[in-house]
């Protein structure tokens, strides 16, 4: 299995991923850093949702589970 491109390293108390570690690049990012850079185009496998007022990076659906934010 292919190493995923981006996990979680920090979560809130009510489970909204906060910190994101990009296992490529070693880049450290915030969530709205996360969330600026998959706007700005750099993560295509990822897209912003607005979940209760807050941006929040997501991936996409596409059956792969390499992808997939935990």
């Amino acid at each position: 299995m292919a190493r995923k491109r981006v996990t979680v390293t920090k979560e809130s108390n009510t489970g909204r991923n906060q910190k994101f570690h990009d296992n490529y690049t070693g880049a450290d990012m915030s969530r709205p850093d996360f969330v600026k850079q998959i706007e700005n185009g750099n993560y295509s496998n990822y897209h912003v949702r607005n979940i209760n007022g807050v941006k929040t990076p997501v991936s996409n659906p596409d059956g792969k589970s390499n992808n997939n934010l935990d």
